[in-house]
């Protein structure tokens, strides 16, 4: 069970990011402005914020598996569609779809995880399930590049699987090769699923959805909005730099999508998957408010040199804004929980339903791109990244990580 939690991880990130190595693709396939390729991701992570605290709900209701089967089941009715009918209005819908069922997944698995891989182990399995999250975020992209490299490669056809995906796939429209890929990946999950017999989860008080009374108890504290915003414009700032990476290499330095580009995202996802091992570290040495003040003025760096340096310096740099920010989440929600002393199930939903800024902030950048010019869409990063950098001088929570210094003090 621990490890089909895991590969539910694996199968959620490589999904979700997908959407940045596309976005010229999109551009170029549909004949759209930056804005309206925006709308795609749009459309993902609105239905991913929207329904993190209702999914929470239907978990209480139905259980692990059957949400986990039914969800599952939605995305396999948007990723089939889209790959059957690849226009820009069946994407929206699509995405929707896709997007709400990966919420409603990692709500149902994560006190799954608790309960079948033992509550003593639960922090490791934890860390271990984002590993595995950041590693599919890294091999997503790539697998993307070789699927598009070995399609156009006269030789390709000798590939038993490119020559599957040549006969499903317009010639115009390779990269929706990956949804056909997806839809293997999720009646897979769909059979497992089916077959496997879950233990029953008896949910904590962290984990429970909480009623309409603590939901309006929360939201009429200042902190709570604070910290839903903060939320918002950060993984803003990390789907609104993943998203724009291809299309502004590709735009400013002439890099191709389907190889530097999808490489680059890789590397940025990759990074910020490893960042957090460093984070690890150095919250165990200097106070959470501090590292974040140091992560925050890294990524503001990264992204300065990486809109106004050449080509092979922003190739280094996209991946650098994906270190610093590596630990900016589990800092913000952190931070977020210890200031309220009360209803954190519920607090934490409503943190969830931040991810929304993942559909908000790309679609931005592209309206300024439209009227002013990407480098300049893409600067609306700075409000964004300084939100996050100025949590670090106004967060007061109630209790302060552990560090070396201060487990010596006590």
């Amino acid at each position: 069970m621990v490890v089909l939690v895991f590969v539910t991880f694996f199968v959620i990130s490589l999904l979700t990011n997908i959407l940045g190595p596309i976005v010229p693709d999109i551009i170029r396939s549909f004949h759209v402005s930056l804005m309206a390729a925006a709308v795609l991701p749009f459309c993902f992570f609105i239905a991913y914020g929207v329904l993190s605290i209702p999914a929470g709900f239907l978990v209480e209701w139905w259980g692990e598996k059957r949400v986990m089967l039914v969800f599952f089941a939605v995305a396999l009715a948007g990723d089939f569609s889209f790959a059957m009918f690849p226009v820009y209005r069946v994407a929206m819908v699509s995405l929707f779809l896709i997007g709400g069922s990966m919420a409603a997944l990692q709500v149902a698995i994560n006190p799954l995880l608790r309960v079948a891989g033992g509550e003593q182990h639960f922090a490791f399995n934890s860390a271990l399930a984002q590993l595995i999250f950041g590693s599919a975020s890294f091999v997503s992209p790539q697998i993307y590049s070789r699927i598009i490299q070995d399609f156009n490669d006269p030789s390709g056809g000798r590939n038993f699987v490119v020559h599957i995906l040549q006969r499903l796939v317009p010639a115009t429209l390779p990269w929706v090769s990956m949804y056909w890929i997806f839809t293997v990946v999720i009646l897979l999950m769909l059979l497992v699923l089916r077959v496997s017999r879950f233990p029953e989860v008896r949910r904590t008080s962290e984990e429970q959805a909480g009623t309409v009374a603590m939901y309006r108890f929360l939201l009429k504290k200042p902190a709570v909005l604070l910290f839903f915003v903060s939320v918002f414009l950060y993984v803003g700032s990390e789907q609104g730099t993943a998203d724009w990476i291809s299309q502004f290499l590709a735009q400013y330095h002439g890099y191709d999508p389907h190889t530097t580009g999808a490489t680059v995202i890789a590397w940025f996802w990759g990074l910020l998957t490893a960042g957090c091992g460093l984070g690890l570290v150095l919250l165990k040495l200097f106070d959470s408010r501090k590292v974040l003040l140091g992560f925050s003025i890294g990524a503001l760096a990264s992204l300065t040199t990486a809109l106004f340096g050449s080509g092979a310096t922003a190739k280094l740099a996209f991946p650098l804004i994906g270190l610093f920010a590596s630990v900016m989440w589990p800092i913000i929600v952190s931070l977020g929980l210890n200031s309220v002393a009360e209803y954190h199930g519920p607090f934490s939903g409503i943190l969830c339903a931040g991810i929304m800024g993942g559909a908000v902030v790309p679609l931005i950048i592209g309206r300024l791109g439209d009227s002013f010019g990407l480098r300049a869409g893409m600067m609306f990063l700075y409000f964004s990244f300084g939100w996050v950098l100025c949590v670090s001088f106004w967060a007061e929570p109630l209790i302060v990580n552990e560090t070396i210094g201060n487990k010596r003090q006590q």
